[in-house]
C-alpha cells in the first residue's frame, strides 16, 4: 500500500468513513499528548511539545490508516498556545487525506452548542475536522443545531451512548419513565435517536450514516439495555468504540463485542500504538493493522 494513499474527500462523512474502512480497514489513531507520552518521546511538555508529537503522529499514519481521532483535552490545557498548536496538527491530518474526528465530547443548549458546531464542522474554520463527539445528555435534541449543520457541510457526529467508565453506567443504564422511548435505557434511547436521524437521511441501504454513537469496547452492551443482535438498521450505524489494545479490547471479537453493529465499528486505539515512540509509531500502527487482518468493511 502506499503511503501516498488517501481517503476521499468528496461526499458525505459516512460516504468517507465507509471509503477509509474499504481502502484502510478499520484502526483509528488516537493523538493523545499524554505528560508522560511526551516525556517518553523526548519532548516538552508544552504546547510545542504537543504540536510536535501530533505531527509526527499523523506523518506516521498517513497512507498506513484512514482515520485519526485527536484528544483536545491535551492541547487545550496548553490554552490558546495549545489551539494554536492542535491547527497546524489538524491541518497536517487535512492535508494528509485522513478522515479526522475531535474527541471534544462538547454539548450546550441554542447557541451555544451551535457555536461550538461552527467552530469544529465549518468549512475553513482552522479548527475544521470531518467529525466529533458529543454529549447529548441534555437531551438529543439539544443537539439538532449541530445535527442539521453536520449534515448541511457533509460532517459526522458521534453520540455518547454506552461509555467505558465505571461512573457512567448509573445514568446510562438508567430507564426512561415517559416520553416516545419510554421503557429504553438512556444509552439504548441514544442509539435509537441516531438510528432515525441516519433513517430520516439520504445514506442508500448498505451505506454508511454520518451520525453515529460512541459505544465501549469493554463494556457488556446487553447491559445497557442495547440488545445487539437485534436486525441491523438498513443504514449502518458508525460506531467509534474506544477500549481496544491497552484497554483490552481485541479487534477480531468485533461480532461478539457488537453484533449487528460491527460493521460500523471504529477500532479506536491511543496507548498501545503511541506507547512505542517516535521511532518506531509506524512500524506499531502497520502491526496493528496487520494484527486485526486490517478489519476491512
Amino acid at each position: 500500500m502506499s503511503r501516498a494513499e488517501s481517503v476521499e474527500r468528496t461526499g458525505t462523512f459516512g460516504e468517507r468513513l465507509q471509503g477509509a474502512f474499504d481502502r484502510f480497514g478499520r484502526l483509528c489513531v488516537g493523538i493523545d499528548p499524554h505528560s508522560w507520552l511526551l516525556t517518553d518521546w523526548g519532548l516538552p511538555d508544552s504546547a510545542d511539545g504537543a504540536e510536535s508529537f501530533g505531527r509526527r503522529v499523523v506523518e506516521a499514519s498517513a497512507g498506513l490508516v484512514g482515520i485519526v481521532k485527536p484528544q483536545v483535552a491535551f492541547y487545550e490545557r496548553f490554552g490558546s498556545a495549545g489551539y494554536a498548536a492542535l491547527e497546524r496538527v489538524l491541518s497536517d491530518a487535512r492535508d494528509a487525506g485522513l478522515v479526522v474526528i475531535a474527541d471534544v465530547k462538547r454539548g450546550d443548549l441554542g447557541t451555544s452548542v451551535e457555536a461550538y458546531g461552527q467552530a469544529w464542522l465549518s468549512p475553513g474554520s482552522a479548527l475544521e475536522v470531518d467529525a466529533i463527539t458529543v454529549n447529548p445528555y441534555m437531551g438529543v435534541g439539544s443537539l439538532a443545531s449541530t445535527i442539521a449543520l453536520a449534515t448541511a457541510e457533509h460532517k459526522g457526529l458521534f453520540l455518547l451512548a454506552a461509555t467505558s467508565n465505571p461512573e457512567a453506567a448509573t445514568l446510562q443504564q438508567a430507564v426512561l419513565a415517559g416520553g416516545a422511548q419510554a421503557g429504553l435505557t438512556v444509552a439504548a434511547s441514544v442509539l435509537a435517536a441516531v438510528t432515525d436521524i441516519n433513517a430520516a437521511g439520504s445514506a442508500a441501504t448498505g451505506t454508511f450514516g454520518s451520525v453515529g454513537v460512541v459505544l465501549g469496547a469493554t463494556v457488556a452492551l446487553e447491559d445497557f439495555g442495547i440488545d445487539i443482535h437485534a436486525p441491523a438498521s438498513a443504514v449502518v450505524t458508525p460506531v467509534l468504540a474506544p477500549g481496544f489494545g491497552h484497554q483490552g479490547a481485541n479487534p477480531t471479537d468485533l461480532t461478539s463485542l457488537f453484533g449487528g453493529y460491527a460493521q460500523g465499528v471504529i477500532v479506536s486505539e491511543s496507548r498501545s500504538v503511541l506507547s512505542a515512540g517516535p521511532d518506531h509509531v509506524a512500524a506499531e500502527i502497520t502491526r496493528r493493522v496487520t494484527e486485526a487482518g486490517a478489519t476491512r468493511g
